[in-house]
C-alpha cells in the first residue's frame, strides 16, 4: 500500500452469463492458480443446481444466500498497557462481502460431497435457507463481538 496517494480500485467487468459483478467477484475468489475457466465451470454448475433446487433466478439465490452469510461487527486485537483485548469494530462494505464469499468458499472446501460443484450448491443452499456452516462462522463472530462489547471504549 502507498503511503501518500490513495488506491484506485478498478472496476471490474460483469461476468459473461448472468452480467453480475457479484459473481463475477466470486468467480475470481474461487480461482486457484489462475484457472479462471474451471472456476466458472464450478460456479455455474453450482449455481445451475441451486436454481433448479429452489426453482428461483440463480442471481437471486447468490445474492440471498450472500446477504445471509454477510457479517456486520467483528473483533479486532488492540494492545493497551500489555495487554491485549479483543475489540468490537464494525466492517467497512467492501470487507463484509469479501469476508462472506471467502467463508462461503472456505465452507463448501471443506464439506464432503463428490464434485466441488455440488460441495458449493450445497453451501449456496444451506447459505440461502439461513442454516449451514458459513451462517455459524458468521453467528460466531457476532457472538464474540457481542461478548467483547465491554472494550468497545478502546476503539480508535
Amino acid at each position: 500500500m502507498p503511503r501518500r496517494a490513495r488506491v484506485v480500485k478498478r472496476e471490474l467487468p460483469p461476468d459473461g452469463r448472468y452480467g453480475s459483478r457479484g459473481i463475477s467477484r466470486f468467480i475470481n475468489k474461487m480461482m486457484l492458480d489462475g484457472k479462471k475457466s474451471i472456476a466458472e465451470r464450478i460456479v455455474y454448475g453450482a449455481l445451475d443446481r441451486a436454481e433448479n433446487q429452489v426453482r428461483r433466478p440463480a442471481v437471486d439465490v447468490f445474492d440471498q444466500a450472500l446477504r445471509n452469510v454477510t457479517p456486520v461487527l467483528e473483533v479486532k486485537p488492540r494492545r493497551v498497557g500489555g495487554a491485549t483485548y479483543q475489540v468490537p469494530v464494525e466492517i467497512k462494505g467492501d470487507r463484509r462481502v469479501s469476508l462472506a464469499m471467502r467463508w462461503l468458499i472456505a465452507s463448501a472446501r471443506a464439506r464432503t460431497g463428490k464434485t466441488m460443484a455440488d460441495k458449493l450448491a450445497g453451501e449456496f443452499m444451506d447459505a440461502f435457507h439461513g442454516q449451514g456452516a458459513t451462517v455459524k462462522k458468521r453467528d460466531d463472530t457476532h457472538r464474540m463481538a457481542e461478548a467483547n462489547k465491554a472494550f468497545a471504549h478502546y476503539r480508535w
